[in-house]
């Protein structure tokens, strides 16, 4: 208990993205850090329940390193990356309140990993996610040979009588999940949920190119109908 609330509080390093830890014989652990409750649950998967007004911030921040600079006066690089100090002058222009801590807490403890900061913590950037033509210097990854899209029942008719398929829509590619549950997870944002199973291997075969973001998200640029099948669709 203690390593790990001391792994919270001061193990905190600029450009290392924090990792689970592992707890098999608790079933779940409630240790508060600041205004914040740290679950553990069954499997160490660690999630992190912010105040309101960090996720109300997180939020900004997608918009903001994502799609639209100029909703806090400022701009990124050609990869896509913010500095801080500017950021937080130009967040705090908004009426909301940003400081170092706060933002190094919202990059910390974000469920979905979304954000990264440069070696020397001086930059910021969202993993993955962007609208806006930035090269965030994404290595080109082999794949396993499936994949996962999770997405809502109302969309099904239009991804499967179209032989584009999935597209990356206002985004720069499409976004895939390693496994079954977080595709269920990210179809139910959208309504009734329904996944669909992505023939990866047979894609790379045929020239298709996947990149892994640095939280786990599996891109491409497109998947065409012919690769895709009905993994489930959700009872709920």
């Amino acid at each position: 208990m203690e390593k790990l609330t001391k792994s919270i509080s001061n193990d905190y390093k600029p450009g290392i993205r924090q990792g689970s830890w592992l707890f098999p014989n608790h079933s779940v652990l409630k240790i508060p850090v600041q205004n914040d409750i740290i679950k553990i649950k069954n499997q160490g998967e660690r999630t992190i329940m912010g105040n309101d007004s960090n996720k109300k911030l997180s939020k900004f921040l997608s918009l903001v390193l994502r799609h639209e600079p100029g909703a806090a006066g400022i701009q990124l690089d050609e990869h896509g990356w913010a500095d801080v100090k500017e950021l937080i002058q130009g967040v705090n222009g908004t009426g909301r309140k940003l400081d170092e801590r706060i933002l190094k807490e919202i990059v910390l403890t974000n469920d979905k990993q979304r954000f990264s900061f440069n070696s020397d913590g001086t930059k910021i950037r969202a993993n993955q996610g962007h609208s806006l033509n930035v090269d965030v210097e994404l290595k080109e990854t082999i794949p396993p040979d499936l994949l996962y899209h999770g997405t809502a029942t109302r969309f099904l008719g239009s991804i499967l009588n179209a032989k584009e398929g999935l597209r990356p829509g206002s985004r720069l590619y499409v976004h895939l999940s390693k496994d079954y549950d977080t595709a269920i997870k990210v179809g139910t944002r959208h309504g009734v949920p329904v996944v669909l199973k992505v023939d990866a291997r047979q894609m790379r075969k045929d020239g298709y190119v996947f990149y892994l973001s640095e939280n786990g998200v599996w891109l491409v640029k497109n998947v065409p109908e012919k690769y895709l099948t009905i993994e489930k669709i959700s009872s709920n």
